[in-house]
């Protein structure tokens, strides 16, 4: 007698049908026997008796405000145990500016020590953080693990604003109008963060040569200005009045400012810009973004010369006689030579040449912050621009 084997379609719906009922069936007994997570909290994780520790918190999460940069905060959040058994808690991770303090077992416990919390008792973590960065939104956060099987951690975050201890708008001065015969002025406004708006006990140009030819003045920022800062709870605008007279080239200077806030602040603003006139330098040692003649290291035993010229324009051109006034470092010698009128004559070219003669001492004027710069200082009979300083950058060496 033939097998009469069941028709296809038959076959895929048993096979269905038994799949269904099997894989229900497993994830019935995976409900009954797996606990469930939500967040940090573990339901039917305690004894089938309900005993055991047992770990409650008011809060998990606390908004500081403002915090100012450089500065630490501290939040103290609070674990209870609830339950009938010790609580034993264990310093987690926390994040790179956060800290878990009051929190070990003994004074000068280890970082992995267990506090051990009796049962209807309380404890206190305290969260700490800095300030750092560049200001800004910050979210900190600390673990601690528990015993409680229900709740095997608790992640504590802090979060709020770090601000700074003050800003100034622009960040630096930048006098692009300067002239040996006409002045320029300039202001900065400076917002502050303290407890209370600023008092300014001090107010000074660095250089004490430069201090002749600048004006500083200072006033409360109006409620307007401090309001364009929602973080700012005060500040002043300095005024900066710039004199006729300053030698020619690049001027780079710092302006100070110690404010009451009533902390102390001292606030440092760049003062940058470049003195233009009639008078200016040209050649291959002239380098115009360092506003310097730049030699560089120089053999004492070998010596070195070059050339620069001194171009002059003006009404007053002709009466352009250099003389030479002083050098820095003394072991250079400085040739000044005939002036001369170049193409249609609208510009004099004066050539000064510069020679490190051989066995010149050792010395160091590289223009950096550790040796300043060197110079050749030349008187030119001009009634405007009296004196003119030629920044030189050298290191002589062996």
């Amino acid at each position: 007698m033939p097998i009469r084997l069941p028709n296809p379609w038959t076959v895929a719906l048993l096979a269905a049908l038994a799949g269904l009922a099997f894989g229900g069936g497993t994830a019935a007994v995976r409900a009954v026997t797996t606990p469930w997570q939500t967040g940090d909290l573990v339901a039917g994780g305690r004894r089938p008796d309900g005993r055991g520790p047992r770990a409650e918190t008011d809060a998990t999460q606390h908004a500081f405000g403002t915090v100012r940069l450089g500065d630490t905060g501290s939040h103290d959040f609070t674990i209870r145990n609830a339950g009938d058994e010790p609580l034993e808690l264990t310093r987690g991770a926390t994040s790179c500016t956060c800290t878990i303090s009051d929190f070990e077992a003994a004074p000068g416990a280890a970082a992995d020590a267990v506090k051990r919390v009796p049962p209807g008792t309380a404890t206190r973590v305290r969260i700490q953080w800095k300030g750092k960065g560049s200001g800004g939104p910050f979210r900190q956060q600390a673990t601690i693990f528990t015993n409680d099987p229900a709740r095997p951690e608790i992640v504590f975050v802090v979060e709020g604003l770090v601000v700074p201890s003050w800003r100034a708008e622009p960040e630096a001065v930048v006098l692009s109008r300067l002239s040996s015969t006409v002045g320029e002025h300039a202001a900065v406004r400076i917002f502050t963060y303290g407890q209370q708006p600023p008092t300014v006990a001090a107010l000074s140009i660095d250089h004490p040569e430069a201090a002749q030819f600048f004006s500083l003045s200072s006033a409360p920022l109006a409620a307007a200005d401090t309001a364009a800062d929602p973080q700012a709870t005060g500040g002043v605008t300095v005024a900066v009045d710039v004199r006729p007279g300053l030698p020619l080239g690049r001027l780079q200077q710092t302006i100070t400012a110690v404010l009451r806030t009533p902390e102390e602040v001292v606030v440092q603003i760049p003062v940058v810009g470049t003195v233009s006139g009639d008078l200016a330098l040209a050649g291959a040692a002239w380098d115009s973004s360092r506003q310097a003649v730049v030699l560089g290291t120089v053999s004492g035993r070998t010596g070195l010369k070059t050339q620069v010229f001194l171009t002059t324009k003006g009404p007053h051109r002709d009466r352009v006689r250099p003389v030479l006034r002083e050098v820095v470092p003394a072991s250079l010698q400085v040739e000044i030579g005939d002036s001369r009128p170049v193409g249609s004559g609208a510009v004099v070219r004066t050539p000064i040449t510069i020679i490190v003669p051989p066995g010149s001492p050792a010395s160091n004027h590289l223009c950096s912050t550790q040796a300043s710069a060197g110079r050749i200082v030349l008187d030119t009979g001009l009634r405007d621009t009296p004196s003119f300083t030629i920044p030189v950058c050298i290191a002589i060496g062996p």
